[in-house]
Order: structure tokens, then C-alpha cells, then sequence
């Protein structure tokens, strides 16, 4: 691996981590901050749904000016940012100016996630994919197990401020190493950028976070309706500017692949069965089954540990055996471990297995899937489909845990939105036969050097 992939390598992991630990950490810094700036349930809550609805909305126009400007300035411009708002909101006098700034990461947090896939595409070609986002996928794995933890210790110490001072100096370090590295050798893409189309979807997706992020607490509501036919109406405006107008936000090449929209399907299917599962589990360990929240942590620490370790296994996989069976394979993996601990009162034995399995599955589609998107793209749009991936992980989670919600509320016990995720989980294995039986040639997949000599695609 020479200096240029492995600065890239690092920087990739080091953006996807920030987010992951920035996530995980803020959940257990919530109470505290609530009491010391003396916020309401609902103001807490947006602390989080303002970060959610601003980074969802954003992903795929970050991406196409990646593809447009470079994804090393984009990511750089993406990480200074969520330094800054990080600082800023570690210094914030009250709630107003905490949800504010949360906004304002979320820009950022927009800018630099996409960039992370659009990096590793542009340095690395495309039969040596697997392994650097296998190392990205468990860096995140590693992060979601760590960050709880990381998060108590602080809290209970320097006190929830420090939960946000904790991304300043990494951000800023390879925020800036970004801007030294050197661009690449394809050339960014001349299209213009598709500024109604980009207006369109983040209407769309903003109004679809926002509405399902709310639906688990307030349940269906005339407001949440009115945001229902927005999505609707949006969505219908934007797939018809997309289909007439000569610069699309979302390249044709990208939209028109069955591999590229099935591994997206499948991505937004499994990380809304995992966390569907996870959102009903936390409920009836602790408030049915009298579990604390260290023992719970210590029961699912298989699924951060089998994730970690599925993201190699996963690389291996799809060198010897394709996409398609080992999608396949993975997502009938996790809908077993929601079945399995569809059994909740079960034993430590079987809840352990039951989480390890939704590790294994889980690390195992993160990796396949994510690699046919960043694969399949052209190279001049790889940005866009960095977009498309995180959006597919950022709305399938609030997706699960709306459908789980409603489910529970029909007062049929638990046992009710665990079996229906398991065969969400198994509608995944149906998407995942359309994904490539082995890895393909790519639409523009030449020689590293010839990359500048070939026309940039919009």
C-alpha cells in the first residue's frame, strides 16, 4: 500500500468513526444534559432529530460536490466543520444553542460522509475495494462498541461537555491532513450541479425523518399526516425534475443499476430489522426483564464483537464466493438472531447467541453491500453513491425503530415486531439475488493511469 492510499485509508476511517462514536456517545450524555441546562423531554429529543433530519437530507448533494470539486476538500471542509460545531456546542449556554449547532454538525457531518466512500473509490481501484472498507466497516463496528462506555467515563467525569470536545482535535488533525494530500487523478466531474433536484430531495427526506423519527413517541398525528403527503408530493417533484432535466443530482448510471439500487435496498432493509430489534430489546430487557444498563451492555457486546469480526470475513467472502450468495447468507444470519431473541426470556446463552448473530449478519451486508455501491458507480460519481449509501444507513434505522414502535403499540407483547423484523431481515435475502454473482467489471474501469486521459462522466 503506497503513502497516498494509506493517508487515504486512515482519513476515510478516522471521518466514519467520528460520526459513529459522535452518535453513541451523545445518547448517553442526553440526561446529563438535560439537567444541567434545564431542557424539556422535547428540546433533548431534537438534539438529536435536528442532527438526523440536516445530515439525512444533505448526503447525496454532499456527494455530487465531492464528485464536482474533489472529495478530499469536501471531507476536509466536512471535518473542520464538525470540529467547529463540536466545540461550539461543548461552550453552548443553553439547549437553544446545543439543537442550533446540532443542525449545523449535521451540515458538516452531510459533507464529510459521503466523502469517506468517494475517497477510497478515487485512490483505490476497483479490484482492491474489499479490504479498505472492510477495515472502515469494523472501525465503525469498533466505535459503536466503545462508545457507550467512552461516553459514561466521561460523563461521569469531566461531565456531558466533554462528549463533544472529545471529536474537536481528531477532526481538525485529519480535516487538515485532507488538504495536503494529493488530489486524484481522475478528473472531477464537469456537470452542473442539479440544485432544484438537490432542493427536491432534501425536502423529501427531511420531511421522512422527521416523521418517522417522531413517530415512535407521538405515534401517527394530523402533523405527521401533513408531513406524509409532503414526502409524497416532494418525491413525486423530484423523480420528475430527475427524468427531464440534462444534469440530474442522481447520474443515470447510478439510478438505472440493479446492483447499485438492490445493494441500497438491502442496506436500508437490514439496518431497519437491526435496529428495530435492538430499539424493542433495550425495552424489554430493561423495563420487562429487570436487566440494568451495564448488564444489557455486557449481553450485546457479541453483536459489536461479531461485527468487527464479520468485516474481514465478509472481504474473503466476496472474493471467493460473490455478492450475491453472501448477501444472501448474511441477511438470512440476521433474521436468525432476531428470531432467536425473539425468545427474550431466554437465558444469557441464548440472548448472547441471539446478538451475535445480529453482529454477524449485520457486519457481513454492511460490507457486501456497501462494496457493490462504491464498485458498480462510475468513478465520476462514486460521490453520489457514497451519498446513497448513508442515506440508506441513516433512514433504515429510524425506519426499524418506527415499524417496531407502532408494532408494540398494537399490544400484542414483544414478540409481535421481532418476527415481523425477522421477515423484513429475510425480504433482504430476496433483494440481495439481484446483486452481482461475482464482481464485475466496473462502467469505467481502466487502468489507474489512463483514468486522466478518459473524459469525466456526470
Amino acid at each position: 500500500m503506497n503513502l497516498h492510499r494509506a493517508a487515504t485509508l486512515t482519513s476515510s476511517v478516522a471521518g466514519a468513526v467520528i460520526v459513529a462514536l459522535d452518535g453513541t456517545v451523545l445518547t448517553v450524555a442526553q440526561p446529563a444534559l438535560q439537567r444541567d441546562l434545564s431542557a424539556s423531554f422535547a428540546q433533548v429529543q431534537w438534539t438529536s432529530t435536528g442532527y438526523l433530519v440536516a445530515v439525512a437530507s444533505l448526503l447525496v448533494f454532499s456527494g455530487r460536490l465531492g464528485d464536482r470539486y474533489g472529495h478530499h476538500r469536501v471531507f476536509a471542509l466536512g471535518m473542520l466543520g464538525f470540529g467547529a460545531a463540536s466545540a461550539g456546542i461543548g461552550l453552548a449556554p443553553g439547549v437553544g444553542w446545543v439543537i442550533g449547532l446540532r443542525v449545523v454538525q449535521g451540515v458538516f457531518g452531510a459533507l464529510l460522509q459521503p466523502a469517506t466512500l468517494g475517497m477510497l473509490r478515487a485512490a483505490y481501484p476497483p479490484d482492491r475495494l474489499r479490504t479498505p472498507i472492510a477495515v472502515r466497516t469494523g472501525a465503525i463496528g469498533l466505535a459503536a462498541a466503545a462508545g457507550p462506555v467512552l461516553g459514561g467515563v466521561l460523563v461521569s467525569g469531566p461531565g456531558w461537555r466533554a462528549v463533544f470536545f472529545l471529536n474537536v482535535v481528531p477532526a481538525l488533525v485529519f480535516g487538515l491532513l485532507a488538504l495536503t494530500l494529493p488530489a486524484a487523478r481522475s478528473r472531477p466531474s464537469p456537470a452542473r450541479l442539479d440544485i432544484p433536484g438537490a432542493v427536491l430531495l432534501a425536502a423529501t427526506l427531511a420531511c421522512l425523518v422527521h416523521v418517522l423519527v417522531q413517530l415512535p413517541h407521538s405515534g401517527w398525528t394530523l402533523g405527521g399526516g401533513v408531513f406524509l403527503v409532503l414526502v409524497v408530493v416532494t418525491g413525486a417533484a423530484f423523480v420528475r425534475h430527475e427524468r427531464r432535466t440534462a444534469s440530474p443530482l442522481v447520474p443515470p448510471d447510478v439510478v438505472g443499476s440493479a446492483a447499485v439500487t438492490g445493494a441500497l435496498t438491502v442496506l436500508v432493509i437490514a439496518s431497519a430489522a437491526l435496529h428495530g430489534t435492538l430499539f424493542v430489546a433495550t425495552f424489554v430487557l430493561q423495563d420487562d426483564l429487570g436487566y440494568d444498563p451495564l448488564h444489557m451492555a455486557l449481553l450485546s457486546l457479541p453483536l459489536a464483537a461479531l461485527m468487527i469480526l464479520a468485516a474481514p470475513s465478509a472481504a474473503v467472502l466476496l472474493r471467493r464466493v460473490g455478492p450475491r450468495r453472501t448477501t444472501v447468507a448474511a441477511t438470512a444470519v440476521l433474521a436468525a438472531g432476531i428470531v432467536v431473541l425473539g425468545a427474550l426470556s431466554g437465558g444469557a446463552v441464548s440472548l448472547c447467541t441471539g446478538f451475535g448473530l445480529l453482529g454477524a449478519g449485520f457486519g457481513t451486508v454492511m460490507v457486501t453491500a456497501t462494496h457493490v455501491v462504491v464498485r458498480q458507480s462510475a468513478a465520476g460519481s462514486a460521490g453520489v453513491a457514497g451519498g446513497l449509501q448513508q442515506t440508506a444507513m441513516n433512514v433504515g434505522p429510524v425506519l426499524g425503530v418506527a415499524v417496531a414502535a407502532t408494532l408494540g403499540g398494537l399490544g400484542h407483547g414483544y414478540a409481535l415486531p421481532l418476527y415481523v423484523l425477522a421477515l423484513v431481515a429475510a425480504v433482504g435475502a430476496v433483494a440481495g439475488r439481484v446483486l452481482p454473482e461475482r464482481s464485475v467489471v466496473t462502467i469505467n474501469h481502466v487502468r489507474q493511469g489512463d483514468r486522466a486521459r478518459l473524459p469525466a462522466r456526470g
